[in-house]
């Protein structure tokens, strides 16, 4: 039977993976694993990590969450003073545990292990062309296609090896790769996936969110720039940009739910920007309520922002729970919205015949929205006006987030904000405006908004069965 929740789990988009890196520290191995438990919530269905002592790599990975993969002895063996880990995000693709990474390779220029976050856009066509020159995949990641090009290069040297294979990559790619001389970081030109840099003492670290620099106790410099490559080698930290330039794409939904609120985007924190996009939405469409509830966590700040705009005071209408884990009893239909219960239980004191207004983050397929106000009706909430600090989400995602084909938007297949306001059963629904959305977020970089307004950077989508995999399973993302 599946878990209790899965149903509830597919409403929501998913990242695909965090990764982290860590140079010249002697508790290298230590510090990736503190990375990875704070960046848990951008994977779930795998957990590595790889290692360097300066002359060989050593691995440890396995299906599950970071705290149940490794435990102090298999820590142990993964010596050095390098590391690079990964988290996946659950997807329903084939043989977890062949799909966990970072991906460890022994070749004819030595070994090599990396880890990637993003989505790469012409997978097929590469793969198809490494196969019919004989390679054999032992995954169904993409990632794995960048380690057989570099393998195929016939290349000077590892460098220009790892340049000429990632010039022939689309689509989105931040990347940590080790090797038993050094730690490269790097991001794709347009930026797509977030990869930042800090100092820890001697060393350095680079990772998907801040927040796992705070875990370890290490100073946050910058994000790096979209086409950047950091290498870390003989106690140094050298930066470059090989890439020929490109429009800047950075992926606006990382601010809008993924990071952690705890985590900076550029200059301001995660938290920071959800409380402006909370108090446009409250300028963009008011309401006459008593109290405002978040769709808890990561609309918090939006609906504190919404609070704090409106003057309508801020509650706690929705309690959710953070150990949601899988149940091989399936309740009978009469118990109505299980899944839903199971992970929010309403405030009925606070709710109570009160006109509400609930802030959520973004409407994917309206499901879980339609038994979110189920649950607060049920609580004798007398009027719910629903708001969404996202606009109506139209289009899949093709850049390492998992989302639904378009059939199953809610925002694709809808003739107007009235039938989604139907069809999710609150008093009023009203959404940010794109144009609002770009007045709140920083102007310092471009944005891939693709998912609200359709226009693909460079008109980037992938075609045939690898678009299928993506929207129906998601399983080579990296």
């Amino acid at each position: 039977m599946l878990p209790l929740s899965d149903d509830f789990a597919r409403e929501m988009p998913h990242e695909e993976c965090g990764i982290v890196g860590v140079y010249n520290h002697p508790e290298a191995a230590k510090l990736a694993y503190l990375g990875l438990y704070a960046l848990q919530h951008r994977g779930q269905e795998s957990a590595g990590i790889v290692s360097s002592d300066g002359e060989r790599l050593y691995s440890h990975k396995a299906a599950g969450l970071v705290a149940d993969v490794f435990n102090e002895k298999n820590l142990a063996t993964l010596q050095g003073d390098c590391a690079i880990g990964h988290v996946r995000y659950s997807t329903t693709g084939s043989s977890i545990s062949a799909n966990a990474q970072p991906i460890l390779a022994n070749y004819k220029g030595g070994t090599l292990s990396l880890a990637h976050n993003g989505n790469i856009t012409n997978a097929d066509e590469l793969r198809a062309e490494l196969e019919e020159r004989g390679a054999i995949f032992q995954t169904t990641t993409d990632t794995e296609i960048l380690v057989h090009m570099i393998a195929q290069a016939g290349a000077r040297n590892f460098d220009e090896a790892l340049f000429l294979s990632l010039m022939r990559l689309k689509g989105a790619y931040s990347l940590v790769v080790l090797r038993p001389d050094g730690l490269l970081a790097l991001k794709d030109p347009r930026g797509f996936r977030p990869l930042c840099l800090g100092k820890l003492g001697d060393g350095y670290v680079v990772a998907s969110e801040s927040c796992a620099f705070d875990i370890m106790n290490a100073q946050y410099l910058r994000e790096l720039t979209p086409g950047e490559v950091i290498a870390f080698r003989g106690g140094a930290a050298r930066s470059s940009k090989p890439f020929p330039a490109a429009d800047q794409s950075f992926c606006i939904f990382e601010y809008i739910y993924f990071s952690r609120p705890d985590s900076m985007a550029l200059t301001r924190s995660v938290a920071e920007l959800r409380t402006r996009l909370g108090a446009q939405l409250a300028e963009e469409q008011p309401a006459d309520a008593d109290i405002v509830i978040a769709v808890p966590d990561s609309s918090t700040s939006a609906a504190i922002g919404y609070s704090q705009q409106s003057g309508i005071p801020y509650a706690i209408g929705l309690v959710r729970s953070h150990y949601v884990g899988r149940t091989f009893i399936e309740p009978d239909q009469n118990i109505r919205d299980f899944g839903a219960r199971v992970k929010y239980n309403p405030v009925r004191s606070v709710l109570q015949d009160k006109r509400v207004v609930v802030v959520d983050d973004s409407i994917v397929r309206g499901t879980t929205s339609r038994k979110i106000v189920n649950l607060l009706r049920s609580a004798g909430a007398r009027e719910i006006h629903f708001r969404v600090s996202a606009p109506p989400w139209k289009n899949p995602c093709y850049f390492g987030i998992d989302t639904p084909e378009p059939s199953k938007l809610i925002g694709a297949t809808a003739r107007d904000n009235d039938e989604i306001r139907k069809f999710v059963g609150a008093d009023t629904l009203g959404f940010i405006s794109v144009e609002g959305l770009q007045k709140v977020m920083p102007k310092t970089q471009g944005y891939c908004m693709a998912c609200f307004t359709g226009e693909y950077p460079d008109g980037q989508r992938p075609s045939g069965e690898f678009t299928k995999d993506i929207l129906e399973s998601g399983k080579r993302h990296g």
